[in-house]
């Protein structure tokens, strides 16, 4: 059995020199205005098929839903089977934005009861330097068979965050600028952890050994028994912490809503200001 790490990761020469059989791939490309069905059809890996990140792995907004609700199960059973994804299919999702839309497809499907799916390293940056082919135009796909049976993966509503921090650690995955009181949702909820999750990755956006990462979170006040979530703005940033936690082997609840639906009731206060300090856990 491959370790936590080769479970949901995999690298741009891996899947280039040795991909898995049954291959599925999806580009969760996003551009400056949202997902980037042009930027696919000038160039993708050969295979690929385009998920929409706000059309496929979202339902609709509501004025108190938060900005990406999770979809519901017939039409993420629609788009499963129009990538082509079936029973026996390894799933690998790849994006060129720090893997933060990539994520967000690895959690909706993990949640959705898939239970390989794997993120590329680097995204199409790392593709392209480990020499890897992309293709332009639209790719034929034979439709698939799954369906989609929500549940695979931990969530918490607005009232458990709130309490969470009395009895465990919620993390807040944004810029910590964010946290602190500047940007997009000035602020972060009271008690929560400042942990912005792109401090996980080096320069080149691969994700950093397991001993670092360990280390972090430990520091942050992760134990092997601690009750834990996350969030940020809108779910996507989140969903990549829930991600880097499960390649250690540690399962943590996504919070859907996130600040887009913490921030719907005005009574919610937000705390400006520097992270609490975790206290001492047991080694991860």
């Amino acid at each position: 059995m491959p370790g936590a790490r080769a479970a949901h990761l995999i690298s741009a020469s891996e899947l280039r020199d040795d991909p898995p059989e049954q291959l599925v791939l999806l580009d969760v490309r996003v551009g400056p205005a949202g997902p980037d069905p042009n930027a696919f059809r000038r160039g993708h890996l050969p295979g690929a098929r385009f998920v929409d990140v706000d059309a496929d792995l979202a339902g609709p907004a509501t004025a108190r839903s938060g900005a990406r609700p999770l979809p519901e199960a017939g039409p993420l059973t629609t788009a499963l089977r129009r990538w082509g994804i079936r029973a026996d299919s390894t799933v690998v999702v790849y994006d060129d934005s720090r893997s933060v839309p990539a994520a967000r497809a690895w959690w909706v499907l993990r949640w959705a009861g898939l239970t390989d799916v794997r993120l590329l390293d680097g995204g199409l940056r790392a593709w392209r330097a480990a020499g890897g082919p992309v293709v332009p135009g639209a790719e034929a796909v034979t439709p698939g068979t799954v369906s989609a049976r929500p549940g695979g993966l931990p969530v918490i509503g607005t009232a458990a965050v709130a309490t969470l921090p009395e009895r465990g650690v919620l993390l807040d995955a944004r810029p910590h600028s964010h946290y602190r009181g500047e940007g997009e949702f000035a602020g972060h909820i009271p008690d929560a952890v400042s942990a912005p999750v792109f401090d996980d990755f080096d320069e080149h956006g691969l994700l950093r050994d397991e001993h670092t990462l360990r280390a972090r979170y430990h520091g942050l006040g992760l134990g092997p028994e601690t009750q834990a979530a996350t969030h940020c703005g809108s779910a996507m940033a989140a969903a990549l912490q829930v991600f880097v936690l499960a390649t250690l082997g540690i399962e943590i609840a996504l919070y859907p809503g996130s600040l887009s639906q913490w921030t719907a009731d005005p009574a919610r206060p937000l705390v400006r200001g520097d992270s609490p300090a975790p206290g001492p856990v047991p080694s991860l």
